[in-house]
This record gives structure tokens, sequence and C-alpha cells, in this order.
């Protein structure tokens, strides 16, 4: 086909009505996503910029910001507390997370069987998550109460186990704020996994069962790696929702015994509203937000790694 040939063919009524349509398409497309874009420009753009540049001064709330170059962060990396927190928080990903999405994917395949009542099931377990989490913190209060009074002691009680000072033992805040970490988020999880089996093809457990497969080999070869998808959204929300923890910490420990259970957002809070430090406030959610970012992309190599990505 010569040149001249496949400029016609290029101006021809059809292909000017397709280039047409394109244009108007990306035009309704920007239209439609301009509300969202000025959103995030105006209200989360904008606190990022303003956050980092406050973490450059000392700000008080009532004076105005004097620029201290990097005192924050020189004095952050000395801050034998923040560094603490950010340990707890790393501790409860790695622990947390890992858990309850195992827990929430065992959930989610045993009631996509069809068993009888898993409305009420799934109802069950997902209401933690929709529960407001310190009315959960205040009814873990009662059952971490110490002495034989609160209901983990007298469960543990009946096998001859002593009471243990949950709350204000260092050795045993953390993990048990684990526990109720994992059993409030259990509840998204597995129904976002549910969700995502309706899309897994029956036919793969067909041929997997004429190969003669058993249930964990078509756990392990069908369902985990089908799911890859939904499972990076799951980790890169629960990193995420990890990292921000506040409330719980609030109501259960104040961060105690001892900083054993402080985490990143508790010691912003500190410093923000207690200390008035706005700019070392400013420095540490910067620092959280690097954070976040590496912690996320490490997720999505680990979990995509497998996907040529």
């Amino acid at each position: 086909m010569s040149l001249a040939t496949a400029e016609v063919l290029n101006t021809t009524p059809i292909t000017r009505r397709r280039r047409s349509s394109l244009r108007a398409e990306k035009l309704w497309g920007w239209l439609l996503s301009l509300p969202a874009l000025v959103h995030t420009l105006v209200w989360i753009g904008g606190p990022v910029v303003v956050a980092i540049m406050l973490s450059f001064s000392d700000y008080d709330v009532v004076n105005p910001p004097e620029f201290n170059a990097g005192a924050n962060y020189a004095e952050l990396a000395g801050d034998s507390v923040f560094w603490s927190a950010l340990g707890h928080n790393l501790l409860m990903v790695v622990v947390v997370v890992p858990i309850s999405i195992f827990i929430a994917l065992v959930l989610a395949v045993a009631l996509n069987q069809g068993l009888r009542g898993q409305s009420w099931f799934r109802t069950l377990i997902f209401m933690p998550h929709v529960t407001a989490t310190v009315a959960i913190a205040m009814i873990w209060l009662w059952i971490y109460a110490p002495g034989p009074n609160g209901l983990a002691n007298r469960i543990l009680g009946l096998v001859g186990i002593s009471p243990s000072n949950w709350l204000t033992s260092t050795s045993l805040a953390l993990p048990a704020v684990m526990v109720v970490g994992i059993w409030q988020s259990i509840g998204l999880k597995m129904l976002i996994y549910l969700a995502a089996l309706q899309g897994v093809s029956p036919h793969l457990y067909e041929a997997a069962d004429v190969d003669g497969a058993n249930t964990i080999q078509k756990f392990w070869n069908i369902t985990v790696p089908m799911l890859r998808p939904a499972t990076f959204f799951v980790l890169a929300t629960s990193v995420i929702a990890n990292f921000q923890t506040f409330d719980l910490i609030y109501v259960l420990t104040n961060g105690g015994p001892a900083n054993a259970t402080t985490v990143i957002t508790y010691q912003i809070y500190v410093a923000a509203f207690q200390q008035y430090r706005m700019g070392y406030a400013s420095a540490m959610s910067v620092v959280l937000l690097l954070v976040l970012v590496v912690v996320t992309y490490i997720s999505r190599r680990l979990v995509g790694s497998t996907d040529g990505d």
C-alpha cells in the first residue's frame, strides 16, 4: 500500500468518526473524573503539602510557624519512643495482617460452599467491622479486666490457668491488642474474598477433580492463585489500616504500659494535641507516609511477583 493510499484511508468518514468518538470518550472521562481529581488535589494533596512544609518548622498553633530546617527530623532520628512505636506498627503488620487474611480466606471458602444459615454467619462475622471501634474496645476492656472478673481470666481459670493482667503487662498488652485487631478486621476481608470467589470458574475445580486433586491441593493450586488480585487489595488496605491504628490503642491502653503498645498515630496525637508540637507531629506524619509507600510497594511485589509485574 502506497503512502498516498494510506493517507486517503486515514481520512475516510468512518475513520474520522472513530477518532471523534474516541476524543469524545476521553473528554467525558476527564469530565466525570474531575470532581474526584479536584477532591484529591484539595483535600489530600493540599494537606500533604502543608504537612511537609510544617515538618520543617516549629509550630504550636498559637504562634506563627518558624522555619527550623531539619531540626524535627534530627530529633526524630534520636527519638527512641518513635522508633519503638514504628517497631510496634511493623510487628502488628507482620502478625495481624497474615493471620486475619488467612482466617478470612478460610471462612470465605467455607461459606462459599452453600452451607445452611450462611447469611447469618456472614452477618455475625462482619458485625465487628461495622461496629464502632470505641464500643468494641469497651467490650474488650471487660474481657481483659484484671483478676477473676474478666471474661478471659474466668475462662482460663476453668482450665487451671492463673489470672493475667492483660492490658497492664508490658509483655501481654501488645499481643492482647493484636487479638482485638484480628477479630475486628476479619469480616471485611471475608466479604471481599467471598465476592472474588464468585469469579472463579467451577470448570477449574472440575478439571482438578478429574486429575484426582484433593481439597487442599485445589485450595492452594486453584483458589489462592485465582484470588491474587483480591489478596493484593486486602493486603494493601490491611497494611495501611494497621499503620493507622489509633482508637483501639487510645481506649485500651493509652500507649502503655511504659510505651509497650504505643504506635505512630498515637505518638502523632500526643505530639500534636497534648504537647502542641505541630511541626514535630508533621515530621512523624511525613515519615509515616514514606513508610506506607515503601511497605505498600513491597506488598505489591510480594503478591504480584508471579504475575510478571
